[in-house]
């Protein structure tokens, strides 16, 4: 889905990520030392504001809205249910994922997306049943975000949406333009909302079994920040991301250190 629901990188962040949050700041991508003790993000010049939006979005929507809704989703509609309400929503992205593979020159991923939108649209049952996948058309995530980072557009600042939570400039930006795509762009309001919806919803279903490691991390909104662009990495490379190079030793330091040691 084009879209990134609150919930949806906390489940990546489960992961990917287990053992980030309780790395100090300085230690993440993009941190910098300033004045005393104190760090900072050069990827989150916002922090300031995106913080309270950080707790607003946890502590007040997702303990009183999202949380209780998704509770009584789950309670109400049956799993198979579920699963085909999610299917048919995934599908109607699958036009901006062809239109987006095609943009960045994959034409494997273009192919693919395509052929899972006709196939799950007609034999599917207009995507209920994701028939696609069982003949080997896996889904491919292709979305104008990630567009523009092929075309060499930064991220720009990290973003805390209010209900929508962790996003950039760029992802925001994709995500409008992903909205204006077919079939996407004929949707009348009822119907978009009822897909964000169903996202969001799904998205808290399967962070259920891992709030435990969200709330034991030593800084929640930070933990958030970092899965956020593991994920638009992950996606950016197609699971296959750059390693981040070896950190230089000064073998002189350390033969001093043994020798000191001894």
């Amino acid at each position: 889905m084009s879209s990134v629901p609150l919930k949806s990188c906390l489940v990546l962040a489960a992961l990917l990520l287990a053992g980030c949050a309780s790395k100090p700041a300085a230690t993440q991508p993009g941190a910098t030392a300033s004045a005393g003790a104190q760090y900072t993000d050069s990827r989150d010049p916002l922090e300031t504001i995106n913080r309270p939006l950080w707790d607003f979005n946890y502590d007040i929507l997702d303990k009183y809205l999202l949380r209780p809704a998704t509770v009584g989703y789950m309670t109400v509609v049956p799993k198979p249910a579920r699963k085909g309400l999610v299917n048919a929503a995934n599908n109607l992205s699958e036009p901006a994922s062809f239109l987006n593979g095609t943009l960045q020159a994959k034409p494997d991923s273009a192919a693919i997306s395509a052929g899972r939108f006709l196939v799950n649209s007609t034999l599917g049952l207009f995507g209920l049943f994701d028939v696609a996948t069982k003949i080997g058309l896996v889904q491919r995530e292709e979305d104008f975000s990630q567009t523009l980072a092929v075309w060499g557009v930064g991220d720009g600042p990290f973003l805390m949406l209010p209900a929508l939570g962790p996003s950039t400039v760029r992802g925001t930006t994709g995500g409008v333009v992903d909205n204006l795509y077919f079939p996407l762009a004929l949707l009348n309001t009822p119907l978009t909302l009822t897909r964000a919806a169903i996202g969001a919803l799904d998205a808290r279903e399967q962070l259920m079994s891992m709030e435990n490691l969200l709330e034991e991390s030593l800084d929640p909104y930070a933990f958030v920040k970092e899965s956020y662009f593991q994920r638009q990495q992950f996606k950016i490379y197609d699971g296959n991301p750059p390693k981040a190079p070896e950190p230089e030793v000064d073998e002189a330091a350390l033969d001093d250190l043994l020798d000191d040691l001894e």
